[in-house]
């Protein structure tokens, strides 16, 4: 045997005298007496623990947690004594966790978690993080996230409990999405039977739950996977489609509160937190069967974790998120993805129906919603921090203690600029020499992007700018000409300015050159004056002034307009006469359609309106079936237009007879 393994066996022996009594002390001096060299000890020392866990597990064949947890205890302590590598405590526990059922992992683990405080200490933290985290990884790879969904929940709660918050390892930095995360649903056609409505279930204006409904409602999980989706107006169409018909859904169906469901007074509930807590169900997976839908729509819990998912979708939408250009392409690009107005007003009056469907969801609708709005509101604090590279969190230094009673100390004396610059630069500062300037010009990081912001770019509008001027027309205002604010050469370039952003009477052409700038000034401000509802009552002109030139083609123009209005708001109300009466087409219709048109659909596409993107988008189908079937569905759903008689003169101008017996059948 080598002088190594003779030492190991030593020290094995030494162990298995020792641990079981805690005496660190007298191991300690047996150690130092058998071997002086501390390298060559703390090698031995750490090998000889192994062989001695072999031995623990052979003498606990049934697993006793309290053994391994004085064991994992004693090695802690050897530890700190510098007997044994700071590392060795998490890789014999590692050990012991390979060798355990999950149900005796669980158990273990309470001593991992009871011990978080010893795994942050300045000793073990360097040495063991990285062992801990491949521990815990190989923890969630056996167990199942369905299954032992709490044990998993303890795992990852444990690394948050013990990583900093800016600790690189556990941070999304780029907000990536979990894109594997898929829900399957049948893509068959069922026949559902209607289901008999519960106590619980009022359905003022039943909505018919059909494969259609539950298509839409189970697609709304690809958008809710993957966000950036709806930047392609495509995708923004299918899912404002089915989102609306999802909460139409839900508007319909009213739930009642289980506890005032009971007749009888002999079957009594715990009304306290506690009894409605027990009670609670909780499903880690969706159960997407298409004949549970209309269970699940009555289900109280089930209705808050979809509402939930649709609030933080729209909160992304409208967050600033850094690395969300990254995200949608694929690949980093200047482009901004933002929602067009439309859209964010879609999306403000959706986020204020979801609310309202929560605070009318039993139990406690308007507690919970309440609850969602403050859990929402911190979350745009965390994202506002990642944008900012995910700094780490400092407890700011204790203000001095001021002495009043201590006589005052001399001025100090005034330090170099060049010492000011580079203790600037050394801080990631700008020291511009002046105290103002130094602190405008560090207000923001990047003062490129301070430069691009949206708040300095803004107009205000005629009638804000022009107020006093305006009553300064008044000769009830009784202001001297030379204090006018047409007088101001100030006021006169930025007035020329607005005007040609602003208003409609500066590039009108007129017969009379311009002499004098406070003059055309008045001029303007008296069209605008008279442009405002108010203007009878706030200014008053001269009864013999004589009207500016082009006045009576103004009148004119504005009767024109008032017309081509009037048209416009008859002509609309026609159209909508005609919208109610039309033949909408059909699911089974787009099904139908879609078997014969498979081979011609791209010439129909133009003719409803689909643009060359669009239909590039279609053509991404895996099959010509689905391809005409999902154009047919869009258009269907998202066309006001989306009539049997208006397909039907399409197919016939591109002569697609066998379509138009289809149809017509």
């Amino acid at each position: 045997m080598t002088t190594f393994e003779v030492l190991r066996k030593d020290y094995s022996e030494y162990l298995q005298q020792y641990y079981k009594s805690s005496d660190i002390p007298s191991f300690h001096k047996k150690c130092i007496e058998r071997c002086a060299n501390e390298s060559d000890r703390k090698t031995a020392v750490d090998q000889a623990l192994r062989d001695t866990l072999l031995m623990v597990l052979l003498q606990n064949n049934k697993g006793c947690i309290e053994a391994f947890e004085s064991y994992i205890s004693f090695c802690i302590n050897l530890c700190r004594k510098d007997l044994a590598t700071t590392s060795m405590p998490v890789l014999l526990l590692g050990d012991i966790f390979d060798t355990m059922t999950l149900d005796r992992c669980e158990n273990l683990f309470t001593f991992v978690e009871n011990n978080v405080a010893v795994w942050k200490e300045d000793l073990f933290f360097s040495a063991c993080k990285n062992n801990l985290l491949r521990m815990c990884n190989d923890l969630l790879r056996r167990l199942s996230r369905s299954q032992q969904t709490v044990f998993c929940g303890r795992i990852l709660l444990f690394l948050a409990k013990f990583f900093p918050f800016s600790e690189r390892s556990g941070l999304n930095i780029v907000s990536e999405f979990n894109l594997e995360n898929h829900t399957e649903f049948t893509e068959k056609v069922e026949t559902l039977e209607p289901m008999a409505q519960d106590g619980d279930l009022k359905s003022d204006n039943k909505v018919l739950i059909d494969y259609n409904l539950y298509r839409k409602f189970w697609a709304l999980q690809d958008f809710f996977r993957n966000p950036n989706q709806l930047y392609n107006k495509m995708y923004w169409k299918i899912f404002s489609a089915h989102a609306s018909n999802v909460l139409s859904a839900f508007s319909s169906f009213k739930l009642e509160d289980q506890r005032t469901t009971y007749p009888s007074s002999s079957m009594k509930m715990d009304t306290s937190s506690d009894g409605i807590h027990k009670e609670t169900h909780y499903f880690a997976k969706y159960l997407t069967n298409q004949k549970l839908l209309e269970l699940q729509l009555s289900d109280s819990n089930f209705r808050r974790y979809v509402l939930l998912q649709f609030l933080i979708l729209f909160q992304y939408l409208n967050s600033t998120v850094k690395f969300k250009a990254f995200l949608a392409s694929g690949y980093e690009t200047s482009e901004v993805h933002e929602l067009k107005p439309d859209q964010v007003e879609w999306v403000k009056e959706t986020t204020d129906q979801v609310y309202s469907l929560l605070s009318e969801t039993p139990p406690d609708g308007p507690a919970f919603a309440k609850t969602v709005k403050n859990i929402l509101k911190r979350e745009e604090y965390w994202n506002s921090w990642k944008n900012e590279g995910c700094p780490p969190f400092k407890k700011p230094a204790p203000e001095p203690i001021s002495d009043t009673d201590e006589p005052k100390k001399k001025r100090p004396r005034r330090r170099n600029i060049g010492d000011l610059i580079k203790d600037a630069e050394a801080a990631g500062k700008y020291q511009m020499g002046n105290s103002e300037l130094t602190k405008l010009w560090n207000l923001c990081p990047n003062n490129l992007e301070a430069c691009k912001s949206k708040d300095r770019d803004f107009l205000p509008s005629l009638e804000i700018y022009f107020e006093d001027a305006i009553k300064e027309l008044d000769p009830a205002a009784m202001v001297e000409e030379q204090y006018k604010k047409v007088n101001d050469g100030n006021f006169g370039w930025r007035a020329l300015r607005l005007l040609a952003r602003r208003s409609p009477h500066f590039f009108v052409h007129g017969n009379y050159p311009i002499n004098k700038l406070p003059e055309y000034l008045e001029t303007m401000i008296k069209k605008i004056a008279k442009d405002r509802p108010q203007a009878q009552s706030d200014l008053k002109l001269e009864s013999d002034e004589t009207p500016p030139p082009n006045d009576s083609n103004d009148q004119e123009f504005n009767d024109d307009v008032l017309k081509q209005e009037t048209d416009q708001v008859e002509s609309e109300s026609t159209i909508e006469l005609k919208t109610r009466k039309i033949n909408k087409v059909s699911m089974d219709m787009v099904v139908k359609l879609s078997e014969v048109l498979k081979n011609d659909w791209k010439k129909l596409a133009p003719k409803l309106g689909y643009t060359i993107d669009e239909i590039e988008f279609f053509q991404s189908k895996p099959s010509q079936y689905e391809q005409c079937k999902s154009m047919l569905e869009i258009w269907a759903e998202a066309d006001e237009d989306a009539s049997v008689e208006n397909l039907a003169y399409y197919l016939e101008g591109l002569k697609l007879m066998e379509a138009v017996q289809v149809l017509k059948s």
